[in-house]
């Protein structure tokens, strides 16, 4: 099954409502920077590589609305070039932990600054048409990096994986899931087992759902079972996704993760980051300088409507934590894999 986590279709961004699945498979349509914000927000859409592929698209959205809506109106350019800005700046404050999201809007605006002498018509068309290069890109670096995390698994590995780093975090393939697919597209034999990845369930609902659409053997486990497993012998691998690498090789990612790298290196196995170069924030030094996004803590009272925390009870929710870089056996990327990532391996990855 080819997962489409975004499409562009009557002129409109569409994308998986990622919140219902797997009992229901649903696109959402949206027409504007505000509108798709508010999907990145609530979670329709998330991982970072989608997130930025989706922030391309709400930056491009506007320019087309805009340039539509503005076309008669007097001192056209000046209306243009300010809502233009409002639309960047929404989508900026809708998460803050995924670069990616800051990686697309960077790009977008230096498409937008280098077309700046054209009309506003001509504008929205240059930068749709860098929303479409930018998806149909997360999809060929995926695969790359796929072929490149392929290679560190043996036929028959069983993996662990944690949160959802598969099509549905990308434009398609995927990072940590995207090195399963291809695992498997060369012949080998593995088998996946995914966290549930409490509290908003991404390992339960989302990478297994795309695991038993592929026919890839995946067992469901909940997030305090990972130790479990590892001292029975039962993990011979782990590889994740990433929001955020710091310049010294901190890796930022869904909560939990950092307690699965304490429980590989106990263990002695190796633990692995699936991620695109865009991925990697050279402006921040290291993991303690990456803003840790705090959500509702609804998320953590139950799930959806079902409720079963005690009423008055205090609650935290952090989406994030940090896995220091002496924790990482090595960084999947589509340039290769980086060993022991540290700030001078990653600065020489990044300049390759």
């Amino acid at each position: 099954m080819k997962i489409e986590t975004l499409r562009w279709f009557n002129n409109r961004l569409e994308m998986i409502d990622q919140r219902i699945l797997p009992a229901a498979f649903e696109y959402l349509s949206y027409d504007s920077a505000a509108s798709v914000a508010e999907g990145i927000r609530s979670m329709v859409v998330r991982g970072a590589p989608a997130i930025g592929v989706a922030a391309a698209y709400g930056v491009a959205l506007d320019a087309l609305r805009l340039s539509f809506v503005l076309r008669q109106a007097q001192d056209e350019r000046i209306e243009f070039d300010k809502d233009m800005e409002t639309g960047f700046t929404v989508l900026a404050a809708s998460r803050p932990t995924a670069v990616n999201l800051f990686w697309a809007l960077q790009r977008m605006r230096k498409v937008w600054e280098g077309v700046a002498a054209q009309t506003p018509q001509q504008i929205a068309q240059r930068l749709l048409a860098e929303a479409h290069e930018m998806l149909a890109e997360d999809i060929r670096i995926n695969k790359a990096m796929g072929a490149n995390g392929a290679a560190l698994l043996k036929d028959g590995a069983r993996v662990l994986t944690h949160c959802n780093a598969g099509a549905l975090a990308t434009a398609g393939w995927g990072t940590a899931l995207g090195v399963f697919r291809s695992a498997v597209e060369a012949g080998k034999k593995i088998s996946v087992i995914a966290d549930e990845t409490r509290p908003f369930l991404q390992g339960a609902r989302l990478t297994a759902w795309e695991m038993v659409q592929e026919n890839i053997p995946v067992t469901l486990i909940t997030d305090n079972m990972a130790g479990y497993m590892m001292a029975h012998g039962e993990v011979d691998a782990v590889v994740v996704g990433t929001d955020r690498v710091a310049a010294n090789g901190d890796v930022a990612n869904k909560i939990g993760t950092y307690m699965v790298a304490v429980l590989a290196r106990r263990h002695n196995i190796p633990f692995y980051v699936a991620c695109p170069l865009s991925t990697i924030d050279l402006s921040v030094a290291s993991g303690k300088d990456i803003p840790i996004e705090e959500r509702s803590v609804d998320e953590v009272k139950g799930f959806r409507d079902f409720h079963w925390a005690a009423e008055g009870v205090k609650i935290r929710n952090p989406a994030f934590d940090v896995t220091p870089a002496e924790l990482v056996t090595g960084l999947i990327t589509e340039k290769g894999v980086v060993l022991g990532p540290d700030v001078h391996n990653i600065k020489k990855l990044m300049s390759s």
